[in-house]
C-alpha cells in the first residue's frame, strides 16, 4: 500500500522534524504500520481524520512487530496523550490490547517506542501538521 509522505515538526522544549508516512483512508489507517519490522529514527506515520474522534477511539497492534509511542493530537495541533504501545503476538485481532487515548484527538502520530522520552516530548507540545502541505508520493516499503 502507497502513503504519501510529508515532514511535520514537534515543538516543545526543542524541535524535532520527523519524515512521516500520511494515513488518511480508512484502508491507510487500518494497515498503518502493520508487519513493519523497523522504522528509521526520525520517522514516523501521521494519522489524520476529517473529524475529531472521541476519545474511546482507541489503537490497536495487531500484526505490529515494533514496539511503538503514539501521540494523540488535537485540532490545534497539541499532544493530549502519549503512549507506549508493545507489539501483539496474537493471531487473532480479539487477542490484542487496545490503547484509549483518553482525550479526543484530530490526528495520531506513531514513532518508535521511547522517541518520546528521549526527546523530552509530552503532553502540550505541539506537532505542526501544517508541514503536511509539502506531501511527496512514496512507494510502498518492502
Amino acid at each position: 500500500m502507497a502513503f504519501d509522505t510529508a515532514t511535520v515538526r514537534i515543538v516543545g522544549h526543542d524541535t524535532a522534524q520527523l519524515t512521516v508516512q500520511l494515513a488518511e483512508s480508512e484502508a491507510q489507517q487500518t494497515m498503518g504500520l502493520m508487519e513493519r519490522r523497523t522504522l528509521a529514527p526520525d520517522a514516523g506515520m501521521l494519522f489524520l481524520y476529517g473529524s475529531t474522534q472521541p476519545d474511546s477511539a482507541a489503537f490497536w497492534m495487531f500484526r505490529t512487530r515494533i514496539p511503538l509511542d503514539i501521540a494523540f493530537v488535537d485540532s490545534t495541533g497539541t499532544i493530549r496523550t502519549v503512549l507506549t504501545m508493545q507489539p501483539c503476538p496474537s493471531d487473532l485481532a480479539t487477542g490484542c490490547p487496545s490503547y484509549p487515548p483518553t482525550a479526543p484527538y484530530r490526528a495520531a502520530l506513531e514513532v518508535n517506542a521511547g522517541y518520546f522520552a528521549r526527546r523530552q516530548f509530552g503532553v502540550g507540545d505541539r506537532v505542526l501538521l501544517a508541514d503536511t502541505s509539502t506531501r511527496r508520493h512514496a512507494t510502498p516499503p518492502p
